[in-house]
């Protein structure tokens, strides 16, 4: 990934943003996906004496984004197999006529049964070879490439090519440090904390912070652990959730993961790149910070676990008409600031779970915000009907109450109530957002005689039953 003064430079520039935070003194426990998105896979060769395995020292099941799995019933020497099933009813209480919910990519419709992902695959490791390979059927399939602009440069059809894939990457380790990974392909992103995979995070809906910023990386990583506890992990890749290249220049990235006990995670992700489909001149910057921490654990008492997490979010877009602040010269601010915090109990041995949490974000310009599918809107069309001019306000806050009911280990029942703000119509009415004689003409174009039903707010419920093994 570029060249070593080029990761050195990246390495100093960001590790300041890990800040320390108290360390708890409850005794240790360990999105596949990380935490986000992150699992990891360390091919040792027989070394005397070998390096201890990153993050193993402790029971990391209790994080956020992470799968609360003990083992895998699907393991040999050369492959751990994966399954994954997340099928949902939803109950929007404005009730839209068209069942189109808007405004999430965990979920798109409401008041049917739907299966929001079916996912095959795993982990493959020989020798020091290894990669990793997920399908993404369901719903997944056609909501995430959606979001995804890139495939209108050039030819050959990306979000076709990749649209069944979640995760798909091959790379090499070494026995220097405490291991060294390199990977290219497909990754999981790790900015916002919670995991692609409902089944391993806290609620089934995410806070803005996370549900509108990137599930996917398409590039290369370069996973350094100098430590059992620490993890400094540098990214080239293609753009923000992104196929191909919206212009002629890559992004960059970095994760700094710190996991100095099993009752503390701390982690920051950072990004650069250009990410406006025919704009090279503007650039976007974030950076994403959270800190996790379990405060209780008493395995023997009703109340057997107690955790938080607190994740803020700060970026911005300049170039092109736009600037990162009001005050500059160059045009309308574009930029982000969000934050999410959950609180999470397990009862009778985690056999029951609650959360409770929420949280808030600010996006002038709109360029984070998910475009409603309005008259087939796509993420490179938008639409008339909710515009993405530069700044365009848009303020938001939510807040969730989710139950778990957890029999066992490759199995969750969740319920969950969901309340969404915004500081303009968004969310489906009553009415719906479809026309009569559906989605007609262009992408992105006006249907005579048409307006849809948006509304500032919305509550519902989700029902899932979440599987993994």
């Amino acid at each position: 990934m570029g060249t070593r003064a080029a990761i050195a430079t990246l390495v100093g520039s960001w590790f300041f943003a890990v800040g320390a935070a108290a360390q708890t003194s409850e005794s240790s426990q360990d999105r596949s996906g990380p935490a986000r998105k992150d699992t990891i896979v360390v091919a040792h060769a027989d070394t005397t004496p070998a390096a201890k395995d990153p993050f193993a020292f402790a029971d990391f099941t209790w994080l956020n984004g992470n799968s609360r799995q003990k083992y895998s019933v699907l393991e040999s020497k050369v492959f751990t197999g994966e399954f994954r099933v997340d099928a949902t009813y939803i109950a929007q209480f404005n009730h839209p006529a068209d069942h189109t919910l808007i405004g999430t990519s965990e979920s798109g419709r409401t008041s049917e049964f739907q299966v929001q992902q079916l996912g095959i695959g795993g982990d493959f490791h020989a020798g020091h070879a290894i990669g990793r390979l997920m399908t993404q059927f369901g719903m997944y399939s056609t909501m995430t490439p959606r979001n995804d602009a890139s495939p209108a440069r050039g030819q050959w059809n990306l979000a076709d090519a990749y649209r069944y894939i979640s995760e798909a990457y091959g790379g090499y380790h070494w026995d220097k440090m405490n291991g060294i990974n390199f990977e290219a392909g497909i990754f999981m992103s790790y900015v916002g904390l919670f995991s692609y995979y409902n089944f391993d995070n806290w609620a089934y809906q995410p806070s803005y912070v996370s549900s509108n910023t990137p599930w996917f990386f398409n590039g290369v990583r370069v996973q350094i652990f100098p430590s059992d506890k620490l993890k400094i992990e540098p990214w080239l890749i293609n753009g923000w959730q992104s196929y191909g290249m919206f212009n002629s220049t890559p992004g960059v990235g970095m994760q700094i993961l710190w996991r100095p006990n099993g009752s503390l995670s701390v982690l920051s992700n950072n990004y650069y790149g250009r990410d406006w489909l025919g704009l090279p001149d503007r650039w976007r910057m974030h950076s994403d910070n959270s800190v996790t921490v379990k405060y209780l654990d008493a395995p023997t008492k009703p109340l057997s676990k107690g955790a938080f997490s607190l994740t803020v979010d700060a970026g911005c877009e300049s170039g092109g008409g736009v600037s990162c602040t009001k005050s500059s010269a160059g045009g309308p601010a574009q930029n982000f600031l969000g934050f999410m915090v959950y609180n999470r109990f397990w009862f009778a041995k985690d056999l029951l779970g609650l959360t409770v949490g929420g949280g808030a974000m600010t996006n002038p310009g709109r360029y984070l915000v998910l475009m409603p599918p309005i008259n087939g809107a796509t993420a490179f069309s938008g639409t008339p009907y909710f515009t993405e001019n530069p700044g365009d306000p848009f303020h938001a806050w939510d807040a969730t109450v989710t139950f778990d009911y957890m029999p066992e280990q490759f199995a969750t029942f969740r319920l969950e109530f969901n309340y969404r703000q915004a500081s303009v119509p968004y969310f489906a009415g009553p009415g719906g957002v479809t026309p009569l004689g559906g989605n007609t003409g262009s992408p992105g174009s006006l249907v005579a005689g048409f307006t849809p039903d948006l509304r500032k707010s919305e509550s519902r419920i989700n029902a899932a039953i979440l599987v993994k093994f």
